[in-house]
């Protein structure tokens, strides 16, 4: 395996959540790590949050899983809009695949139901077709999730993950963010294959 990886996030946080603990661990083993938020999700802020409030807090949540600021981009789809602008969302990836020549990409699962993380999936799977691809858990959003890959976690890449999500301080009502949610879903991960913690991801294509 190569050494770079790619996380491609619909919206500001979704990576973090998707797969926050796999990008602390392969970061801690010296992987280069890439994020593209496809959106800064401006018209999501909450009442009284200023409009950019989102891009600043994506910044510091990468930054606190240690992804370089110069390896964070946002791009500017309209939050819940991404299928009108399914050519230009996958002209931007294959543009991304040219440029990063990731060896892993981590992407919404193909199950997803929100119509902005399912374009990113579909598009995703068409660009980085010829890439190693796992599909990450967003279990509010999904009909069903295949447990096909799994990444064993310890204690010090889940109290990142779940430092990083703090970052987002405008979302903290949101029950995904709680603290106890993400580290019972670990755990629950970890049950299954017989480890403390872990993140699971459907495989898409795994190439050796």
């Amino acid at each position: 395996m190569g050494r770079r990886f790619l996380v491609l996030a619909p919206h500001t946080d979704d990576g973090e959540f998707g797969c926050g603990g796999t990008i602390a661990k392969l970061l801690d083993e010296g992987w280069e790590a890439h994020y593209v938020a496809f959106s800064g999700c401006e018209q999501s802020v909450p009442a009284g949050w200023a409009p950019d409030t989102l891009l600043k807090e994506v910044v510091a949540a990468t930054g606190t899983l240690g992804i370089p600021r110069d390896n964070l981009q946002v791009l500017g789809f309209r939050v819940r809009c991404f299928p009108q602008h399914r050519q230009e969302i996958l002209e931007s990836m294959v543009r991304l695949k040219s440029e990063l020549r990731p060896d892993i990409v981590f992407l919404p699962s193909l199950n997803d139901t929100h119509q902005d993380h399912q374009q990113i999936a579909l598009e995703g799977f068409r660009a980085f077709k010829t890439t190693c691809m796992l599909g990450y858990e967003m279990p509010w959003n999904t009909l069903q999730f295949q447990t096909t890959a799994f990444m064993v976690l310890e204690e010090k890449h889940i109290a990142r993950k779940i430092e990083a999500m703090r970052c987002y301080k405008s979302q903290l009502q949101r029950p995904y963010a709680d603290a106890d949610f993400i580290r019972g879903l670990a755990r629950t991960r970890g049950v299954q294959i017989g480890v403390p913690y872990a993140e699971t991801f459907e495989l898409y294509r795994w190439i050796i």
